[in-house]
């Protein structure tokens, strides 16, 4: 079907107008094409990653150490997604000077502010999927879904019910919105109309 911008349009789910390279706290939640179940299974409630899991966790572990502006509070790794709080934090050339200015955008490609979610999150999921595919000799096939999930988190006492909901997640595995055996949110809505 070729393309139609009256009927294929998607609509950003960020919030406008928001400088995602601002300092501060990010719930997001990365999750995988078709809702696949890449990363390994919930045995006992505790995720035992697999190969693939393993990739993801060594990437998330490694992207709080090239990207300076980068620090993770609590997160989960899940069969078919991730969950992250992800802390912004200013970072200059020299502690605080400014940054460079972005290079001018490009028409028809992304254009992504550097150090900004968006920037991380893009970086990420290529180096994971990269090495996903290797591992599994699948060159081009897609691991995550297009675009995530992220909330601002505004307060102290959101934090904690977000770090809690992302600690119990594995023993809450089976009645999850993700879990490959319940539909989706937006299966609900389509059965509904």
């Amino acid at each position: 079907m070729p393309y139609d911008p009256d009927h294929h349009h998607r609509r950003s789910i960020r919030l406008q107008g928001y400088n995602y390279s601002s300092a501060g706290a990010y719930f997001i939640t990365l999750c995988t094409f078709q809702r696949q179940c890449l990363f390994g299974q919930i045995i006992d409630g505790v995720m035992q990653l697999n190969e693939c899991g393993q990739i993801v966790f060594e990437e998330w572990l490694n992207s709080s150490s090239i990207r300076q502006e980068i620090e993770f509070d609590q997160w989960v790794i899940m069969p078919n997604h991730l969950h992250g709080i992800v802390l912004i934090t200013p970072v200059g050339a020299h502690g605080r000077a400014p940054l460079p200015e972005p290079a001018p955008r490009r028409v028809g490609v992304a254009y992504r502010k550097p150090r900004s979610l968006s920037s991380f999150v893009a970086g990420f999921k290529s180096a994971t999927t990269k090495r996903i595919n290797t591992a599994r000799n699948s060159t081009g096939t897609p691991v995550w879904q297009r675009n995530y999930y992220e909330h601002i988190i505004r307060s102290e006492a959101s934090c904690q019910r977000i770090r809690q909901y992302i600690h119990s997640n594995p023993a809450t595995w089976q009645d999850d919105q993700l879990h490959p055996s319940n539909p989706s949110k937006f299966e609900r809505d389509r059965d509904k109309s």
